[in-house]
């Protein structure tokens, strides 16, 4: 019998249940770095929140503790289910991760079987199989791309396809590590445009800045395995001494607190 930890009594101001709640976590690698310096971070359900710091900052390590890939010290919780090892077979159904690369993903001959392969190892019949490729293809674009040789595809096509291999899974977290990294300006925008309408709660690591402002309200900032900042996106953009510090860059199209444009 899986260990359920509930989460109760700490629903947002909006009176929501988070997806994902993290309560001091800490983690070092075998070198003894430390990578995870005492986070808490709470994501309500619906919420489209960006990650960003610094190359280093624990970005990284911090998404791949949200489906048991890592495992430090302190407690994590998806919905009401904490992240242990009793529960990660249910973890990793609700927590879709998608990869920088997404030839990290992609490994069967076409994009049916990629996108196939997670339910097709939940044991669903194989009519409720060809409705999930179906709808995750339709609701990023590739829809009639079944019988495509995924390794074919260009760049932008691939990060659609490993999208749907999550979305086909129907989670409660989408976590994207830099989506937007390597497209090139109309893939960009594609990108930009399905993440906006896909109505899930998202967690992403990014670097692209105008990528953030554009599409997530909310903007967690990391530097050195631990948060230094959280709040409103449009608010935190404004901030140029923080963003400095902690090696970020304004968007030059924000507007500046004396009304003129950021450079």
């Amino acid at each position: 019998m899986p260990i359920q930890h509930k989460l109760e009594n700490n629903v947002d101001g909006n009176g929501r249940l988070p997806s994902l709640q993290i309560n001091n976590l800490k983690f070092a690698y075998h070198d003894g770095q430390p990578a995870l310096q005492g986070v808490s971070l709470q994501v309500a359900a619906g919420e489209k929140v960006a990650l960003v710091g610094p190359n280093g900052a624990g970005k990284s390590t911090l998404m791949l503790h949200l489906n048991g890939l890592l495992q430090g010290d302190g407690s994590l919780a998806v919905g009401d289910l904490a992240v242990i090892k009793e529960n990660l077979p249910l973890i990793r159904s609700k927590v879709g991760m998608v990869f920088q690369n997404p030839d990290d993903q992609l490994f069967s001959p076409t994009v049916f079987e990629d996108v196939a392969f997670g339910p097709l190892h939940l044991g669903l019949p194989e009519s409720d199989i060809h409705h999930r490729v179906t709808h995750a293809l339709k609701q990023v674009g590739m829809a009639g791309f079944e019988k495509r040789m995924s390794h074919h595809l260009s760049l932008g096509q691939k990060k659609r396809v490993a999208i749907a291999t999550v979305l086909s899974m129907d989670p409660e977290i989408l976590v994207l590590d830099e989506p937007s990294a390597g497209l090139d300006p109309r893939a960009r925008r594609a990108l930009i445009q399905l993440l906006n309408q896909l109505d899930v709660t998202m967690l992403v690591s990014t670097h692209d800045m105008l990528l953030v402002y554009e599409l997530f309200p909310r903007m967690v900032i990391m530097d050195e395995g631990r948060i230094v900042a959280d709040g409103r996106t449009n608010e935190l953009m404004l901030d140029g001494l923080l963003l400095e510090r902690h090696g970020l860059e304004r968007p030059f199209l924000i507007t500046t607190a004396d009304g003129g444009k950021s450079e």
